[in-house]
């Protein structure tokens, strides 16, 4: 009879002694999981910082090459104009004055600072008296399309120095 009464005795001892080791091993995964959740955010703070500085070297990047493009495109209409093939550089100034519009109207999302938008505002003025000259084969739209190549440039590098 002594053994049937102490058979739940040992059972109720024998649960708290489980309840026990689990809630030991409970706390020990927590404490797991905790360190690796630290470690693993450690880790995760240097890859987005080195994230976030190339995308933003990526960015001015992509500006500089909008920048230079319109440049460029301005440029060849130049070229074009003097050389006397007058249809190319009428279509290739219509590029860049459209080019010119959309990035002074994007504000905040524009290859241009503010200075920028604003120094370059002004040469859209020329646009239709330039195209005009381009579509009847004037020559003097070759001086006019270098006097506004020079003048974008002023217009960008000017604001930039200061």
């Amino acid at each position: 009879m002594n053994k049937a009464r102490s058979f739940p005795d040992e059972a109720a001892g024998d649960t708290t002694t489980r309840s026990i080791a689990l809630s030991g091993r409970a706390k020990r995964i927590g404490i797991y999981l905790g360190v690796a959740l630290t470690v693993f955010l450690l880790g995760l703070i240097p890859m987005w910082m080195k994230a976030r500085e190339a995308a933003s070297q990526r960015d001015a990047a992509q500006r500089e090459l909008r920048l230079s493009q319109m440049q460029g495109t301005l440029a060849s209409a130049a070229i074009d104009a003097r050389r006397g093939e007058y249809e190319p550089a009428r279509q290739t100034a219509s590029e860049f004055f459209t080019t010119l519009r959309g990035q002074i109207v994007a504000g905040g999302d524009s290859a241009l600072t503010a200075p920028q938008r604003e120094a370059s505002a002004p040469l859209l003025a020329r646009r239709d008296e330039l195209i005009t000259l381009l579509a009847r084969g004037d020559p003097a739209a070759a001086e006019q399309l270098s006097d506004l190549y020079v003048a974008y440039r002023e217009a960008l590098n000017g604001v930039q120095a200061k």
